[in-house]
């Protein structure tokens, strides 16, 4: 996740570049740049870090003009650097491009123009961008683009400007959110409102598959075909800080609701032809049929991934695997040997007690494989292969759309495996994979439906205690459940294996302790509805989250909602969704800070 920003008119640019950038620093902070029209030339300043490195080069070296682009990076395609930083330029620098998502097939694309005579400076997929533009301009910059973006396979939301053209902005988008802010004698481009916001409230939300050709009078939006399309502009009622938040009461709503498009984006690649394709880690087959033991370490909401990961090495690849807390991996003398590999999961890539963890593996020569979701972290420099989850920045400090991100890693390193190993046959793979596929639209149909669990959740802001009760890949969940609510409501949650239930906790159940359930349609479903029973027998209120059509679900729950099928190794994907909202919601009725609860750290960088 990225931000971009643009503008065309008659005022001074860079303060205006500078401020819309500040606006969407919360999309990405390890590089900034701007590109100006300025003296006959494209002139760019761009830096690694934080912004405040930019506008300081600017101070030193100052830009002036009145068409312009800029750029907040979150790096996916090289490592954080003033050469990876956005903007890129052609061969000629006579083009300059701003970029948000992934091009798929940027290697593809990159040999091609390569041989053709192309030279690349940098290690991103972006540049790919300017260089294909490049190559299909004649004199008409909207027709060049448009005829670009036809080659291009992945997501993208862009800002172009073009040394030829000095009165002519273009952006266009697919899959990544770009919307124009209309001014009198101006006009803006922006990943999200807030960007423009300060010079103009009335903006137009662009469409997938639209490209837009902008000039500081005018504002027109075609298809990729060129054909005009008709846009209407709306008033903004929302104040700057609700407009960050697109919309949203707080950034943990807004994460919650990104789930869908982060699931999709770390798919994105890796699902080819009904295989998985991981070479990006470098982690080969060879290499992999070597592996006869995992262990994998993390902690916090980290760690609760790696149990789902626990579940899913040893039922899909049946490989033996242990999930283990890193805050105590660390101090324990764990019995390693050449054939173990050890997974390491952090979102922020620089948890302390992971990351020690690993530095003590990396001693004996054992192999480590990272998920994580910053380029360039110490984790993924600490690691042999790294898989990078595309969740983009979380600003809420409870983790939500990150441990989604980490879930759809670990199906990807399960299903992976299992091929390798050939514990399950290509058909098998390939109806995995088609669930797999149909993840993101069914998370969607849950954030569609979350008035209903905004419903439920209203009578549970007075409860003191909660108990949370999962089987198999559901108990990690039940884990997760209870952590979320305990983070961003203050209320005491406990998640619990559903058949340790009576070895302790049922001495706790009564009307005052509500029970959350999570019920799919595996083989161990009657055990748990079972335990539901005996719950019910003792007084308590009961919340189920179900993935059984077609079972009178009153009997058991009174309170429940019914999620959509799927093949039950993937509803661990979709029961977490209502138990985020669910914790949201009651958290937001007691009036507590969603976003930045008491005594939390976004990343524990210290033991």
């Amino acid at each position: 996740m990225c931000g971009i920003t643009g503008y065309i008119g008659n005022k001074e640019i860079v303060p205006i570049l500078i401020e819309g950038l500040k606006r969407l620093e919360y999309r990405g902070y390890d590089s900034a740049g701007i590109a100006v029209l300025s003296d006959g030339e494209i002139k760019e300043t761009k830096s690694v870090g934080k912004l405040i490195n930019l506008q300081d080069l600017l101070e030193i070296h100052p830009l002036s003009g009145h068409i312009g682009i800029g750029h907040t990076r979150w790096a996916t395609h090289g490592k954080p650097s003033d050469e990876n930083a956005h903007p890129h330029t052609d061969c000629r620098q006579r083009i300059a491009v701003v970029h948000n998502g992934i091009i798929e097939n940027y290697l593809e694309l990159k040999h091609e123009l390569e041989k053709e005579g192309h030279t690349f400076r940098s290690e991103t997929d972006t540049e790919i961008l300017a260089h294909l533009i490049e190559k299909y301009y004649q004199g008409d910059l909207l027709a060049a683009v448009r005829s670009a973006l036809k080659q291009v396979t992945g997501s993208y939301a862009i800002g172009v400007i073009c040394l030829d053209e000095p009165d002519v902005l273009i952006a266009a988008r697919k899959d990544s959110p770009l919307v124009i802010g209309v001014g009198k004698g101006e006009n803006y481009i922006a990943s999200d409102i807030p960007a423009f916001l300060p010079y103009t409230k009335e903006a137009m939300v662009m469409k997938d598959n639209e490209v837009c050709r902008i000039t500081k009078d005018a504002v027109r939006i075609f298809d990729l075909d060129g054909n005009p399309l008709k846009r209407l502009s709306f008033q903004v009622l929302w104040d700057a800080q609700m407009a960050e938040k697109g919309g949203y009461k707080h950034f943990m709503l807004k994460e919650i609701f990104e789930q869908p498009k982060v699931i999709l984006d770390t798919l994105t690649g890796r699902l080819k032809d009904d295989q998985i394709d991981l070479s990006e880690t470098k982690f080969t087959p060879q290499l992999a049929k070597e592996i006869k033991r995992i262990h994998l370490v993390a902690c916090g909401t980290a760690y609760h991934a790696a149990l789902i990961g626990k579940y899913l090495l040893e039922e899909l690849a049946g490989i033996p695997a242990e999930a283990e807390l890193a805050s105590e991996f660390r101090y324990r003398n764990v019995i390693l040997d050449k054939n173990t590999l050890v997974i390491a999961v952090s979102q922020s890539g620089e948890t302390a007690d992971t990351l020690a963890a690993v530095k003590k593996v990396r001693k004996e020569n054992i192999p480590v494989f990272s998920i994580t979701n910053v380029l360039d972290c110490s984790l993924s420099r600490e690691s042999d292969f790294v898989l990078y989850t595309r969740a983009g920045i979380e600003i809420g400090v409870a983790a939500t759309k990150t441990f989604t991100a980490q879930m759809t890693a670990f199906y990807l390193l399960a299903l992976y495996l299992a091929g390798i190993k050939k514990t399950l046959d290509a058909k098998e793979i390939a109806g995995l994979i088609e669930h797999f596929s149909q993840i993101p639209q069914k998370v969607s149909q849950i954030t569609d439906s979350h008035e209903k669990i905004k419903e439920i959740s209203r009578e549970f802001n007075r409860y003191s205690d909660f108990l949370y009760l999962g089987r198999h890949l559901l108990y990690p969940i039940a884990l997760e459940g209870a952590l979320k609510l305990k983070e961003i409501s203050y209320i005491h949650a406990e998640g619990y294996a559903a058949g340790e239930m009576k070895h302790g906790p049922i001495a706790l159940i009564d009307e005052n302790c509500p029970v959350v359930a999570m019920v799919n349609q595996g083989q161990l479903c009657e055990k748990i509805l079972s335990n539901i029973k005996e719950v019910k027998a003792r007084d308590a209120v009961t919340i189920g989250i179900v993935t059984y059509p077609g079972k009178d679900m009153e009997e058991f729950f009174d309170h429940y909602y019914l999620i959509p099928e799927t093949h039950y190794l993937f509803s661990p994907l979709l029961s977490i969704i209502p138990l985020q909202l669910l914790a949201y919601y009651i958290s937001d009725k007691k009036g507590c800070d969603v976003d930045q609860p008491r005594n939390l750290a976004k990343s524990v960088t210290v033991e």
